[in-house]
C-alpha cells in the first residue's frame, strides 16, 4: 500500500494516539526525529515504535509483563495478564472492520493464570497474526489491543513484510530465560550482529516502506540494517551498568578480552562504580567500532526519499552525539547514564528543517575524527 492519507476510525486514531504519547516518553530522540516527518509518516512509526517497546518490556520487566507503557495510564504498574484469566475470552474486531460482542463477564473472581515472559512474547505474536489474516485481535488489554491495532493497520498500510516483524520477535525470544535460544553472552562481533540482526536490523527494515525511498528498497535494505545496528550498539554502550544488572553482557567478550577485561573485572568496576583504565580502553574501542558502522549507514539516507532524510539524519546525529556523551563524562557508564539534552536535541531537530538532504552533517559525522 502506498500509506497516503486516509480517514481513521475513533478507535483507529486513538490507538495511533496512545503510541505517540509512548514513543514520546520512551523514545524522546527518535521521537524528536519523527516530528520532521509527515503525519502519516510520522504515526506509522510511532505505532512500530510501541509495537517494539512493548515487546521490549515484556522481555526486560520479566516480573512485570503487562505493564503499562502509556504515561496517561500512570506510573507502571501491575495489569492482570486477562488473555489467560480463565474462562474469559473477548474476541476483537480491528478498528473498521464489523464488531463483535464481547464475551459476558463471568460471575464468579476470575483466576489469573501465571504466565512467563515466553508465554507473552507467544501470545503478541498469536495477537499480531490474528490481527493481520483475519482483523481479529483476540486480547483484553485495552493498551495492548490499542499497540497491536496501530502496528497492525501500518504493517498492512505500507505492505511492510512479515518477516522482518518474526524475525524481530524471535531474537527478542533470545534475551527470554527458558527458550530454546536464550543466551545471555556473546563471545565475538558475529555473534553479537546475528542477534542485532533480529534485534535492530529488523527494525530498520521494517520502516524503509514507510520512508520511502528512491531505489528499489532492496537496494537500500543493507544501509538501513547497519544504521539500525549502529543505534543499538549505542544502547548496549550506554547501558553496560543497566544490562550487568539483568545478568545480560551484550559487549562481544573477545573484544573485552583483548583489553584485559573479563566479565569479572567488568562486574568489579560495577561494584565499585568506577570505569578502570583497560575497561576505559576497551569501551573507546567499541566506541570507534560502533561509530564505522555508522560510517557505513550513513550513505544510505540519500537513497530515501528526499523528504524523510532530514528525520533520519536528526536521528543519527543525536544517537551518535550519545557516544560523545560516553566520551566527555571519562567512559564512566556505572555511574553517569548518557543522554542528549533536550535542549541539544530541539536545535538539531530544527537544524534538519534548513538542511533538507541531510548531506552537510553525513560529511561531518563521517569525518569527525572521534
Amino acid at each position: 500500500m502506498s500509506g497516503d492519507a486516509r480517514p481513521l476510525t475513533a478507535d483507529l486514531d486513538a490507538a495511533y494516539a496512545s503510541c505517540r504519547r509512548i514513543a514520546a516518553e520512551h523514545g524522546r530522540t527518535y521521537y524528536v526525529a519523527t516530528t520532521l516527518l509527515s503525519p502519516e509518516r510520522r504515526q506509522a512509526v510511532h505505532a512500530l515504535y510501541a509495537f517494539a517497546r512493548m515487546v521490549d518490556d515484556i522481555v526486560d520487566h520479566a516480573d512485570n509483563p503487562a505493564r503499562v507503557l502509556d504515561p496517561r495510564d500512570g506510573a507502571p504498574h501491575s495489569l492482570a495478564p486477562t488473555d489467560l484469566i480463565a474462562g474469559r475470552r473477548a474476541p476483537a474486531r480491528l478498528a473498521g472492520t464489523s464488531a463483535q460482542p464481547h464475551a459476558p463477564v463471568p460471575s464468579e473472581p476470575p483466576q489469573v493464570v501465571d504466565v512467563s515472559p515466553a508465554q507473552h512474547l507467544d501470545l503478541v505474536e498469536k495477537h499480531l497474526r490474528l490481527a493481520l489474516e483475519h482483523g481479529d485481535l483476540d486480547t483484553t488489554d485495552p493498551r495492548r489491543h490499542q499497540i497491536i491495532t496501530a502496528a497492525a493497520d501500518t504493517i498492512s498500510r505500507y505492505d511492510i513484510a512479515h518477516t522482518h516483524i518474526w524475525t524481530f520477535l524471535d531474537a527478542m525470544r533470545m534475551d527470554v530465560p527458558g527458550t530454546a535460544t536464550h543466551r545471555t553472552r556473546y563471545a565475538t562481533m558475529s555473534e553479537l550482529r546475528e542477534y542485532m540482526r533480529g534485534s535492530a536490523a529488523a527494525i530498520g527494515l521494517q520502516l524503509l516502506p514507510v520512508l520511502g525511498t528512491v531505489v528499489p528498497v532492496t537496494e537500500a535494505e543493507p544501509a538501513a540494517a547497519a544504521l539500525g545496528e549502529a543505534f543499538q550498539l549505542t544502547n548496549f554502550l550506554r547501558d553496560v551498568a543497566e544490562d550487568l544488572d539483568r545478568d545480560r553482557v551484550y559487549l562481544p567478550l573477545d573484544e573485552l578480552t583483548a583489553f584485559g577485561v573479563d566479565e569479572a573485572h567488568l562486574r568489579d568496576c560495577r561494584r565499585r562504580g568506577h570505569t578502570d583504565a583497560p575497561l576505559r580502553r576497551a569501551l573507546a574501542h567499541l566506541i570507534a567500532v560502533n561509530r564505522d558502522i555508522y560510517r557505513q549507514a550513513l550513505p544510505g539516507i540519500a537513497l530515501l526519499a528526499p523528504r524523510v532524510r532530514p528525520a533520519i539524519t536528526t536521528a543519527a546525529v543525536l544517537y551518535a552525539e550519545i557516544l560523545d556523551r560516553i566520551e566527555a563524562a571519562d567512559y564512566q557508564v556505572f555511574t553517569t547514564r548518557a543522554t542528549v539534552p533536550h535542549r541539544r536535541r530541539i536545535l538539531v531537530a530544527a537544524k534538519g528543517f534548513t538542511t533538507p538532504s541531510g548531506h552537510r552533517w553525513s560529511l561531518r559525522f563521517a569525518g569527525n575524527g572521534h
